[in-house]
């Protein structure tokens, strides 16, 4: 598998002196929110109406819920969508595969990363993030809705590493699984979404909120490199993996750790999946078994 280390990020200052150039990215607007209060029963955050308020240039707004996860169910909260009708979303937005793709959204990075992550696993070799989404970006916005030329890319699945719950089992005993979620999740102290609360047996804690500074933007890659390297994952010929709640944040880290210079898998399914399998094993506590 190809390391995801191909320069993940972009500042704002880079992607406007990059929109003014004469091969501009494809941009695209996945403004999305984890509503605890949506498990609950209230609304959930509008990503769309966000977007229709103000969005950068040209942007198209892509639905995490919709068009990066299928159904939910026994996979997981957001499972991975259907390729083919990935492929024809990516499309519609303008994506091929000759055209760099910058991915931004409100601000907390993890719907971004998972578009991210998608557009690299299917196969497109040029894909960032802006680094601290629209919160950080100074330029022009517009409310208009874009009507892009169509794209070409075609997506080929497996371009990077991806587990399944018996591969995260495994790598947590060879290698180092990464739990991305807040560390009360991982101890069990709380669990307001999944069936019960805890983590893979073997599985390390690393929130990824502790990637990035105040402003949402990521660390600086050594102070990222030497945070990984404390929680056993230091890259090499060391495998890496990382999970979540239902393989939003779990991207985030992956995206922390390319950042980093360290390749991972990720665990789409992450807890959601795990935890819904009353016969896979679940472990308490801060120990990570």
């Amino acid at each position: 598998m190809a390391l995801m280390n191909a320069i993940a990020i972009i500042t704002a200052a880079e992607l406007a002196s990059d929109l003014a150039g004469e091969n501009p990215p494809v941009l695209l607007d996945v403004r999305w929110q984890l509503s605890v209060a949506k498990a609950a029963g209230a609304p959930a955050f509008d990503g769309r109406a966000a977007y229709e308020a103000g969005h950068l240039p040209g942007a198209v707004f892509v639905d995490l819920d919709a068009d990066l996860a299928g159904p939910a169910g026994a996979a997981g909260r957001h499972p991975l969508p259907d390729v083919a009708s990935f492929g024809a979303v990516m499309r519609r937005a303008g994506v091929s595969a000759d055209r760099d793709v910058v991915v931004y959204d409100g601000g907390q990075g993890w719907a971004a990363a998972r578009t991210w992550w998608m557009l690299r696993w299917t196969g497109h070799p040029s894909v960032r993030v802006l680094d601290g989404g629209l919160a950080v970006w100074e330029g022009p916005l517009e409310t208009a809705t874009p009507s892009p030329e169509p794209g070409t890319f075609e997506p080929a699945p497996g371009a990077v590493a991806l587990l399944d719950a018996d591969g995260a089992a495994a790598l947590a005993r060879t290698g180092t699984l990464l739990d991305a979620r807040a560390a009360e999740r991982y101890r069990g102290d709380v669990e307001p979404i999944d069936r019960v609360g805890g983590h893979i047996p073997g599985a390390v804690s690393a929130p990824t909120t502790e990637n990035v500074a105040g402003d949402g933007r990521f660390l600086p890659a050594e102070e990222l490199a030497s945070r990984f390297k404390s929680l056993g994952a230091s890259g090499g010929s060391d495998a890496v993996g990382v999970y979540c709640g239902s393989g939003v944040s779990g991207a985030h880290e992956v995206l922390a750790l390319a950042v980093a210079g360290i390749d991972a898998a990720l665990y789409v399914g992450s807890w959601s999946e795990w935890s819904s399998d009353e016969s896979r094993p679940v472990a308490t506590g801060p120990d990570p078994q």
